[in-house]
């Protein structure tokens, strides 16, 4: 869908801030799965956390990434996503072993140019939800990085400034009318 922005990249890298920053600008946009389910695991005692049974929590990102994309149809505009069904089957193939992005995404597109955020450090910080090194979310970018090559993306990085810049450098990236907003 030429309306579905995709911004992933590295965790911790400022994906969240940056979509409530597009959020406020008027822009549609969905949270990232994997931070939901975290949180209705903690709160249910669950299991399908990425630390205890990163199989079972990659397979309720990727029901929930469909989802999310079904939902999003009701829409006006363009919407963005932190993250995207391309980031919950790498990390399915990832916990599996073996291919899975290619079949889960080919039929479930989003804009061609998607966005990804460099591994950080400055501003990287465990929490609650995301209790991994810094090592592993680089490991996590690189994944992601080959496999939305992989899939045909056309990736932007983007680099590392204030995050209403950020939104701005998104913005003047994207295909002149490609999207349908007022403040563009």
């Amino acid at each position: 869908m030429d309306d579905y922005v995709v911004i992933s990249g590295c965790s911790g890298g400022g994906k969240s801030t940056l979509l409530e920053e597009l959020a406020a600008r008027g822009f549609s946009t969905v949270q990232e799965p994997g931070r939901r389910i975290i949180a209705r695991e903690i709160a249910s005692g669950g299991s399908a956390l990425p630390w205890v049974d990163l199989a079972a929590f990659a397979r309720r990102a990727v029901e929930m990434a469909l989802r999310d994309r079904r939902e999003a149809a009701r829409l006006t505009g363009p919407v963005f996503f932190d993250r995207s069904l391309v980031d919950a089957a790498a990390a399915l193939e990832y916990a599996l072993g073996k291919p899975a992005a290619s079949e889960i995404c080919r039929e479930h597109c989003y804009h061609r140019r998607t966005f990804l955020i460099p591994p950080w450090p400055e501003i990287y910080r465990s929490d609650a939800e995301r209790t991994h090194e810094l090592a592993d979310a680089m490991a996590e970018y690189e994944r992601l990085l080959t496999t939305y090559r992989q899939l045909g993306y056309d990736i932007v990085i983007i680099p590392k400034m204030a995050v209403a810049d950020r939104a701005d450098f998104i913005i003047g990236h994207l295909r002149p009318g490609s999207l349908s907003h007022p403040e563009i």
